[in-house]
């Protein structure tokens, strides 16, 4: 079986981040979202996978990825000109996946929980097609599946009515009948190719569509909130670690994970969940936590920082409260006497100086 990770799109929900690169690479608990999907794939036995790449940021994902040797994988690119849906991404792999069964990730999708037993059960099953559901507070925002009797009736995009709560995850595991499918599909309304719609037409033309339910975790990390919900729930499933320097009196509460020759002053505290990187400096009269992942090389003083990303090569020197905020990399915030609590989303490079 081979795997593929859709890694295009603008992510305009989620700029300025999203000016200098491609949301998928963003990170979450200091690790490109996409990684996960990397990681998710591997754990199923799949040692080739391809990344459909496209827009802002392409040469970001080849430098970040490579071949795939550092994550002991063989990895390739395919270049999707403008997003024309994601069944249009996926047809661009035909020739990538030949005559095998394959299993479809969209970047931006978290999951914690192995999906490895569903992979194998797929391989060894009739099914054309199986899909992973979730049940979701807001259903009108995804594709929904109506299922009646543990069998799927329908799939809609985005219906104003949804007949269930069961939206349709971005991850698909998929047989090479889907490709006749999308020489027959329609554009939507919006002039894409539809994953949902060409699903639809699988199961109108007696196509076996199956499903499994996930019931641990999943989020579409579509909004600055989803990402930093998804941040909260996997550093709260990390393994504790300390490979930085402390003063003794440094207090830290709670599930940590301290990067190498990180140095955190005696004055400052921690809170767990929290994740900080390699070579930061916390100074004096921080806090930071819970909710927190602060990226390689970054120096902090005299601030308070919650439920929040920063991300690497960034500084802080004020005596500010940041919360619910997600600073891209080589950002600064250096203010005098500001102790207002601020919510801010950062484009990369910014400097705030007052």
């Amino acid at each position: 079986m081979k795997g593929i990770i859709l890694h295009g799109g603008h992510g305009t929900r989620l700029r300025p981040l999203t000016h200098t690169g491609p949301k998928q690479l963003l990170p979450i608990a200091n690790k490109p979202m996409s990684e996960y999907c990397v990681e998710a794939i591997k754990d199923c036995g799949i040692t080739e996978i391809a990344i459909i790449i496209g827009g802002i940021g392409s040469k970001k994902v080849k430098e970040y990825y490579g071949d795939g040797s550092k994550f002991n994988l063989k990895i390739s690119y395919i270049e999707q000109d403008e997003p024309k849906g994601i069944a249009h991404a996926i047809n661009l792999c035909k020739d990538f996946v030949e005559n095998e069964k394959f299993l479809v990730f969209l970047g931006d999708n978290i999951i914690q929980k192995s999906i490895s037993d569903i992979s194998k059960k797929f391989e060894n099953d009739d099914d054309d097609a199986l899909v992973l559901l979730c049940e979701v507070p807001n259903p009108e925002r995804f594709g929904i599946a109506d299922v009646k009797d543990n069998k799927i009736i329908k799939i809609m995009e985005k219906p104003k009515n949804p007949p269930t709560n069961l939206a349709v995850t971005g991850i698909y595991f998929l047989t090479t009948k889907i490709f006749d499918i999308f020489t027959r599909l329609k554009p939507s309304w919006r002039n894409e190719l539809e994953i949902t719609d060409a699903l639809q037409m699988m199961l109108e033309e007696n196509c076996i569509v199956n499903f499994e339910m996930i019931t641990d975790y999943w989020k579409d990390t579509g909004t600055p909130n989803d990402i930093l919900h998804a941040n909260g729930e996997v550093l709260k499933n990390m393994q504790p670690y300390f490979h930085g320097v402390k003063n003794e009196n440094v207090e830290l509460v709670g599930n940590t994970m301290i990067g190498m020759n990180s140095k955190i002053h005696s004055t400052s505290k921690i809170l767990g969940p929290c994740i900080i990187g390699k070579n930061c400096v916390i100074g004096k009269n921080c806090v930071l936590g819970p909710n927190v992942s602060l990226g390689d090389n970054s120096k902090l003083t005299n601030c308070s920082i919650q439920n929040s990303i920063i991300m690497e090569n960034c500084t802080i020197d004020s005596n500010i409260k940041i919360k619910d905020s997600i600073l891209a990399s080589n950002s600064s915030i250096t203010l005098d006497n500001n102790n207002n609590e601020k919510v801010l989303l950062l484009g990369e490079g910014t400097k705030i100086s007052l």
